[in-house]
């Protein structure tokens, strides 16, 4: 657990008390303090109760994982539910981290289970300069979520660039390709879960962005209006990438129902060749006696040149009709 403070003029932010000191430093409402719990354990919880009085209900929601983002206004305190999300090994591959939050008149309580980027970042701004803390508890709470929905872009932009070649590996196909196929449908899943989880998390934005809660001050609006602003930009890139990999599945099924077409039409053209090949063959393969041609001597060689022109014969005019050895060619004006 870490505890900073900040008093008004001093230099720099204080770290370092101890859990025995809060209850008097809670008592100074000049002071700006952050509390951050990164894997507390079940003896941590009674400080939430114990010292700032929280409600049971959300100590129970700071212990559980699986919460959607949400905001609770309490009498003296905020409570928010927000989700942050890294990349296991890529974009498809991501999970999302459960942040809670605890807003009150001179504090900021956040309480996780994993570590945070955004929070590790945000105590090195804290560390390095006071600025981040003079202007209270609602803009150090800004810094955080700020850092916590820059770290969606990444993900994002691994998205872009799996589309991109996914893409190009659907017109370089060959062959019907069912890891492609697969690939689409992962893609697919996991743009719609971020759709989702970013979706959910504009609305909290929204309200507080819009002077819903007023612990925040009309001073710190514009703040939380560029956060909103920026997810709102996230979800529409999420929603853009959805339609993208839906035109990459149409476009992998119409890859391949070419390729098949292409098959299609060989087997049609071996076919269209045989079939007068195949009459000619029945027509003298019968047992008859009084077939005219059947005792003269060069029958079998005129019956086969009549066979080898009619199939030349066939395939000039399929190609003639530019059914099979035909290019298309683009006509560019400069």
């Amino acid at each position: 657990m870490d505890i900073f403070v900040y008093r008004p003029g001093a230099e720099k932010v204080e770290e370092g008390f101890t859990v025995e000191q809060l209850p008097e430093l809670l008592k100074d409402e000049k002071l700006t303090i952050w509390v951050d719990m990164e894997n507390p354990s079940e003896e941590d919880d009674r400080i939430l109760l114990d010292i700032f009085h929280f409600h049971p209900l959300i100590v129970e929601d700071c212990r559980a994982e699986r919460h959607h983002p949400k905001a609770e206004e309490f009498p003296g305190y905020i409570y928010f539910i927000m989700h942050g999300v890294t990349a296991q090994t890529d974009s498809e591959h991501f999970i999302t981290i459960e942040l809670d939050f605890v807003l009150g008149l001179n504090y900021v309580v956040t309480y996780h289970h994993d570590e945070f980027r955004s929070i590790n970042n945000v105590k090195q701004k804290v560390r390095a300069s006071p600025v981040t803390c003079q202007r209270g508890p609602a803009y150090l709470l800004y810094l955080i979520l700020d850092q916590l929905v820059d770290f969606y872009s990444p993900v994002l932009d691994d998205f872009d660039e799996r589309i991109s070649k996914l893409e190009d590996d659907i017109f370089a196909l060959k062959n019907p390709d069912n890891s492609i196929l697969e690939e689409i449908q992962n893609l697919k899943r996991s743009i719609l879960r971020l759709r989702r989880i970013s979706g959910k998390q504009l609305n909290i934005l929204y309200r507080i962005s819009h002077g819903e809660f007023k612990m925040v001050d009309e001073q710190m609006l514009p703040f939380f209006r560029d956060i909103y602003d920026h997810l709102v930009r996230i979800t529409d890139l999420a929603e853009n990438y959805r339609d993208l990999i839906g035109g990459a599945l149409d476009s992998y099924l119409s890859v391949v129902s070419n390729r098949t077409n292409d098959i299609m039409k060989v087997l049609t053209i071996f076919s269209a060749v045989m079939l007068p090949l195949t009459f000619i063959a029945g027509l003298y393969g019968m047992n008859f006696d009084n077939l005219p041609e059947l005792h003269y001597q060069y029958s079998y060689f005129i019956v086969i040149g009549v066979m080898v022109l009619t199939a030349f014969a066939m395939l000039g005019f399929f190609w003639r009709k530019g059914w099979i050895g035909s290019t298309n060619k683009r006509i560019r004006e400069e």
